[in-house]
């Protein structure tokens, strides 16, 4: 059984960088055909689908969020890292990490995932 947890900073300042891991257990990021992605809920908002690394290697992002932040992963391919610059109050929300098989999806409703963390809590604020 996978298992996502993810982790991070909890508070950052405004215009500086967010690092956020997805640490993978009971599986490999390089499994074949799985997607690996990062979502967001703002308070009071929806969801938002940021973006995904998918099994080989590949990148896929947000139109609206591109050029912000970069998904990559680890060698030993248990990791996956969000990191996004320049940060704003608006990105203050629950940063989520999901996983899906089969092909890449940007839906941010986790009923379309397989596997999906329980999230961490990010704040943007001086």
């Amino acid at each position: 059984q996978v298992q996502l947890q993810e982790s991070g900073p909890g508070l950052v300042k405004p215009s500086q960088t967010l690092s956020l891991t997805c640490t993978v257990s009971g599986g490999s990021i390089t499994t074949s055909h799985f997607y690996w992605s990062w979502v967001r809920q703002p308070p009071g908002k929806g969801r938002e689908w940021m973006g995904a690394i998918a099994f080989d290697g590949d990148t896929y992002y947000s139109e609206s969020l591109k050029g912000r932040f970069t998904i990559s992963s680890d060698n030993a391919k248990t990791t996956v890292y969000l990191q996004m610059n320049s940060l704003k109050p608006d990105d203050t929300a629950v940063y989520y990490c999901a996983a899906r098989w089969g092909v890449i999806t940007h839906t941010p409703v986790p009923s379309f995932y397989d596997y999906w963390g329980q999230g961490t809590q990010v704040t943007v604020s001086s």
